[in-house]
């Protein structure tokens, strides 16, 4: 979907229409959700600090976030695709894989689905989306993005070469400001510079992602479109309205996360073995550590007793901590779970 809480709101509201909007809390530390595109015309893009927001567009309409509304609104186009498929992998509340090789309706391509399903979302819910349509996930993601808004792509097989060659590496699925400029700095710009190193080559800078970066600058992504999943992670994490600047606290703060990650797994049903601390500082940079052997159905006080120890094996020294979240998760090489749970996001809750 195109700029999709913005969007709901400018729909709800006709006076916001043609304006600059922003989804999210206006004062204190609050962030962007989400910018219309009118917005983004000024710089301003979802996780901007809100403050910062303000000062690129002092004409910034800031709204609250409606996650109701926009779940319900989800729900709605998720119903339009299941007139296709029913193999649907959701991504967000306002993005998903579809896979149409055998749908409902009996097209022979896949573009011809894509048209109706953005004319429907129209129609029907007065939104605009963007589709891409391609062989496999990652290029299916990027056809999506490249034409917004209102856009339809299409990447076909025999062109998809040349069309990776000329991708800037930050358009990679996976690849990070940060990420970006350890390519940079290897002189990796284009999905054409990629293909130039190994996988040896890619390991040695970027650790078990080298196969992902070496496969998706040719064009390979053998990963199907699941409808069902298993869980990984469960996690809670908090921005403060203060830095936090002194260890008492944080470790106060800690408490009350371990508290609240008991009740979610519990709610979820979850059980993990490798637990992980986030740390965001007041410069917006992050920091993680993470233990794994954590027992079975672990309790608040045993959560909060391993988060201390990572609080120590983080070393944060004397950094202002803008926010702290903890997760519990299943590691990928002792998963054995043969009970996959359908990926839902939510919708009755």
């Amino acid at each position: 979907m195109d700029a999709f809480y913005a969007s709901i709101e400018q729909l709800d509201n006709p006076d916001l229409r043609g304006k600059p909007v922003a989804v999210g809390q206006a004062d204190g530390r609050g962030v962007v959700a989400a910018a219309s595109y009118e917005a983004r015309r000024f710089g301003v893009r979802s996780a901007m600090s809100s403050s910062k927001a303000r000062r690129m567009c002092p004409n910034l309409v800031f709204v609250d976030c409606r996650f109701d509304r926009y779940k319900a609104v989800s729900a709605q186009i998720h119903s339009i695709f299941h007139r296709y498929t029913d193999i649907i992998e959701p991504i967000s509340l306002d993005e998903a894989f579809l896979d149409v090789t055998d749908n409902f309706t009996g097209h022979e391509l896949a573009v011809d689905i894509a048209k109706e399903i953005k004319q429907a979302i129209r129609a029907e819910l007065g939104l605009i989306a963007s589709a891409g349509v391609s062989y496999n996930k990652f290029l299916a993601k990027i056809a999506s993005d490249y034409r917004k808004p209102d856009g339809l792509c299409v990447i076909a097989p025999q062109y998809a070469a040349d069309f990776i060659a000329r991708m800037p590496v930050e358009s990679f699925w996976g690849v990070g400001p940060v990420t970006a400029a350890k390519m940079h700095a290897l002189g990796i710009y284009t999905g054409e510079d990629l293909r130039h190193f190994s996988i040896p080559e890619l390991r040695l800078h970027f650790g078990k992602a080298s196969r992902q970066y070496h496969d998706f600058a040719r064009g390979i992504d053998n990963r199907p479109v699941e409808a069902y999943r298993v869980r990984k992670s469960v996690g809670c994490e908090h921005t403060y309205d203060h830095d936090i600047t002194n260890a008492a606290e944080i470790k106060k703060q800690l408490a009350a996360l371990s508290a609240e990650l008991e009740q979610r797994l519990a709610n979820k049903n979850f059980n993990g073995s490798t637990l992980t601390l986030k740390i965001r500082f007041s410069d917006f940079t992050n920091l993680s550590r993470s233990i794994s052997g954590i027992e079975p159905n672990p309790n608040a006080d045993t959560i909060n007793a391993q988060s201390l120890l990572l609080l120590e094996k983080a070393d944060i020294g004397n950094r202002p901590v803008r926010l702290l979240g903890l997760t519990l998760s299943i590691s990928d090489k002792n998963d054995t779970s043969s009970d996959p749970r359908q990926l839902h996001l939510d919708f009755d809750e």
